[in-house]
């Protein structure tokens, strides 16, 4: 059906080309077909029947659920013309729900959709998607309720470029919202096929990130940041801040670069820690390590000549969204509870004020942008040094490697057992004896985040849900 492109993507061929143009962009009215709409309430009316896992155990619910079923599947074939190129997928998805009402609205399993469902292999700039699964969303309910909703994926040129030329990345894929379901109504941004429901979880091709939903958090975010601070910003900050959609392709950079780091460099031999019983702040450090990592690489492509302006450009906007989001966000964002992101975010902006390039005084943040690349890059440098030399480590020396690490920069709690070293330690017990002594707040907010908290929480509260 599809001919490799010059990208390395499935290319779509002149009649489904123009069939997709005509389905697909002449009809902006998607988000208000009344099939959308049927589908929609359908599938949020299962949602109050549904238990956790998926299933409908109270036999009650199972005609009324058999109706909202009946309207997913014959509204899914009614809006399947606009979406030629998922053709399989989406007969596949009215398999999977007739299965489901013929097993009695057991525990869902829809591995038989998933599986036909490939958005990464057609990353082309405005290509849409209608996205029906029981499912959990990350950041936003570990229900796995039927959520619906509607995406298009945005593929810039350059970003294009940059994956196939520097980045490669196929299971990377920006995607902006059009509409969904309670599910999406919330601090999820991300969409990825191992939250669906099934019986097995086989190995994906693809992850999805909502570039909008970041782009537009981070920019109501930043501007209430700015105002409260003081900061003054050198003019293209502020641009990123002021404009939507150069936020959200400065955020694919970003992405693009963090997503592939995960499993890059020289590192542990398991770096993400999937599944495993770790530390809370080496997580926090393994994200922000992808993050500073993607910051180095941003560097390196402004200060190359041979990158085009266009790339240059949003090389320098990925550097001030990564700190900024940092520093403003992620550090006061969620409870204190082993908050990996917070630690990570208050560990940046120590690094930058003991480094002398931020500054508060009276009352006023500054920061020296001149030497802000090199300074953040130290910080990765120190946390790749870190991982180099773990390699050749036992597990608990590397844990206390990275604790070192963290507290030479981030204050502990007084009552931490941890700051006291190994010595006061079970170092010869359970890895998760060491793992339990971790306060939930380790590492608590410094008297300037305290303050800045109470004024920025009901700004990053509204932030729940919001769509470009």
């Amino acid at each position: 059906m599809y001919a490799s492109s010059l990208l390395g993507i499935p290319d779509f061929s002149r009649g489904v080309y123009r069939h997709f143009m005509t389905t697909q962009l002449a009809r902006p009215e998607l988000i208000t077909d009344l099939s959308w709409l049927t589908l929609k309430s359908a599938a949020t009316a299962l949602q109050s029947m549904q238990v956790k896992n998926g299933s409908i155990p109270d036999a009650v619910n199972h005609a009324a659920a058999r109706g909202h079923v009946e309207a997913i599947q014959g509204a899914v074939r009614e809006l399947s013309s606009y979406f030629p190129h998922d053709e399989s997928y989406l007969e596949a998805v009215i398999a999977d729900f007739g299965r489901w009402v013929e097993g009695g609205f057991e525990e869902p399993d829809f591995l038989a959709s998933i599986l036909e469902f490939n958005p990464a292999a057609q990353r082309v700039d405005g290509v849409r998607h209608l996205v029906v699964f029981p499912m959990y969303t990350q950041n936003g309910s570990a229900n796995r309720f039927v959520e619906a909703v509607l995406i298009e994926v945005m593929w810039p040129e350059f970003i294009a470029e940059l994956e196939e030329s520097s980045y490669p990345n196929k299971m990377f894929l920006p995607l902006r919202f059009l509409d969904f379901t309670p599910g999406y109504d919330t601090n999820s941004a991300v969409l990825f096929p191992e939250s669906v429901a099934m019986r097995e979880v086989p190995t994906f091709t693809w992850g999805a990130i909502f570039q909008d939903r970041e782009a537009a958090r981070f920019r109501t975010v930043m501007d209430a940041a700015i105002d409260i601070t003081s900061l003054a910003l050198p003019p293209e900050a502020q641009e990123l801040a002021n404009d939507q959609l150069l936020a959200e392709q400065t955020f694919i950079m970003w992405d693009l670069i963090h997503d592939r780091t995960h499993m890059a460099g020289d590192l542990p031999f398991d770096p993400f820690m999937i599944k495993q019983r770790m530390p809370f702040f080496l997580y926090g450090l393994e994200e922000l390590r992808c993050d500073l990592t993607a910051f180095r690489e941003c560097v390196k492509l402004d200060r190359d000549g041979s990158s085009s302006a266009e790339t240059r450009r949003h090389a320098r906007l990925a550097q001030y969204a990564i700190v900024f989001d940092r520093i403003f966000r992620f550090a006061i964002t969620g409870t204190r509870v082993r908050n990996y992101d917070a630690v990570a975010g208050q560990l940046l902006f120590a690094w930058l004020h003991q480094h002398g390039v931020l500054h508060w005084t009276d009352n006023k943040l500054s920061i020296d942008w001149a030497e802000l690349p090199d300074t953040v890059i130290a910080l990765g440098d120190a946390i790749d040094d870190l991982y180099w030399r773990s390699i050749d480590r036992p597990k608990v020396a590397h844990w206390l490697a990275a604790y070192e690490l963290v507290a030479s920069t981030l204050t502990p709690h007084p009552a931490s057992v941890w700051a006291k070293g190994a010595d006061a330690l079970p170092t010869l017990g359970p890895l998760g004896e060491l793992t339990d002594l971790l306060l939930d707040d380790e590492f608590p907010l410094s008297m300037f985040y305290e303050a800045l908290q109470r004024k920025m929480a009901p700004v990053i509260e509204s932030t729940k849900g919001i769509r470009a």
